[in-house]
């Protein structure tokens, strides 16, 4: 018998945290085919409309009466949706039916309103931690993690992480040799490395509008250099101490952090490209030798460059 997983949407939901799971449990029914059974789940039913402006055509809550595995979808709409009495009771009472609960990037919002994620460990997408925080204090937030397991509980960080926490849960469902096999369908990491915070550090780099926006694109373009405080302060025309303050004040991190998670960004890209050799790609992007570089790595990516180079083969 299938498994039913029953995904709720609401309007201006975010189109990925639907469509990346979606795709992970298609791939899987490909491989062990009818083990899931896929249900879109509004309030009023028919279409709903994502931010992007793409409409699904969706089930009333009317019309769905049991779940095996409920999952509360995230996006520009989720506030608005935690004010709908409607929406809350349909979670709250199918969860109770259900083997699991689970939630993609800010569907966390939805299922704290309905009272399920109180005294129990949850994650959520980074820019909203704090937030979420505030508004729910019971709960204890991790917000560094991808996903986060508590008993039947599963819920995952930002957007994308939807995938990784559907890949958990086909582990949890069908073995990890099948997940494995999903994931390189996919060509995503069945484990992706590191935590939210790598990615929130690199996106807040690459924002761009800031006073240093043109100091993080010369950092890029010469990261076989040796970029030191001293170097980047002359290209600022700062002293090195009034630099290091301001710089680390903007954008969030400490010069050499920057220049390091900038050089791992890059390594990263190329050794998934296959664009040269461990031993070229150190010396390219500005590490003194390969055993730098894997530290680095370890430190950042929590594994080494040739773990990357072998999973992009």
């Amino acid at each position: 018998m299938a498994r039913k997983l029953v995904f709720v949407v609401f309007p201006n939901f975010q189109l990925l945290d639907v469509a990346g799971p979606i795709a992970a449990f298609e791939m899987a029914n490909r491989m062990k085919p009818k083990t899931y059974e896929l249900t879109l789940a509004s309030q009023e039913g028919s279409t709903v409309e994502s931010s992007a402006g793409t409409m699904l055509l969706t089930t009333s809550f009317a019309q769905v009466f049991d779940a095996d595995t409920v999952i509360a979808v995230g996006g520009e709409g989720v506030i608005e949706a935690t004010t709908s009495v409607e929406m809350l009771t349909f979670i709250r009472d199918l969860s109770q039916k259900a083997r699991r609960v689970a939630s993609v990037c800010s569907g966390a919002y939805l299922l704290a309103s309905a009272g399920l994620l109180n005294g129990r460990k949850a994650t959520t997408h980074w820019r909203r931690s704090a937030d979420f925080k505030r508004r729910f204090p019971d709960v204890s937030l991790d917000e560094d993690r991808i996903y986060v397991n508590d008993g039947n509980l599963w819920t995952s960080a930002g957007i994308s992480a939807g995938i990784d926490l559907s890949l958990a849960l086909i582990a949890d469902d069908l073995g990890e040799q099948i997940a494995r096999h999903v994931a390189r369908q996919l060509v995503v990491y069945y484990r992706r490395p590191g935590g939210q915070s790598q990615y929130s550090a690199l996106l807040d780099m690459g924002m761009g509008d800031g006073r240093f926006a043109g100091l993080l694109d010369y950092i890029r373009s010469n990261l076989e250099k040796r970029l030191s405080v001293c170097d980047l302060a002359d290209q600022t025309c700062m002293s090195p101490r009034h630099f290091a303050r301001c710089f680390s004040s903007e954008i969030g991190t400490t010069p050499a952090r920057a220049v390091e998670l900038l050089r791992v960004e890059a390594a990263s890209a190329a050794l998934e490209s296959g664009n040269g050799s461990v031993q070229v790609v150190a010396r390219q992007c500005g590490f003194t030798d390969v055993e730098r570089m894997r530290r680095a790595f370890i430190r950042l990516k929590g594994v080494p460059p040739s773990a990357v180079k072998r999973h992009f083969r």
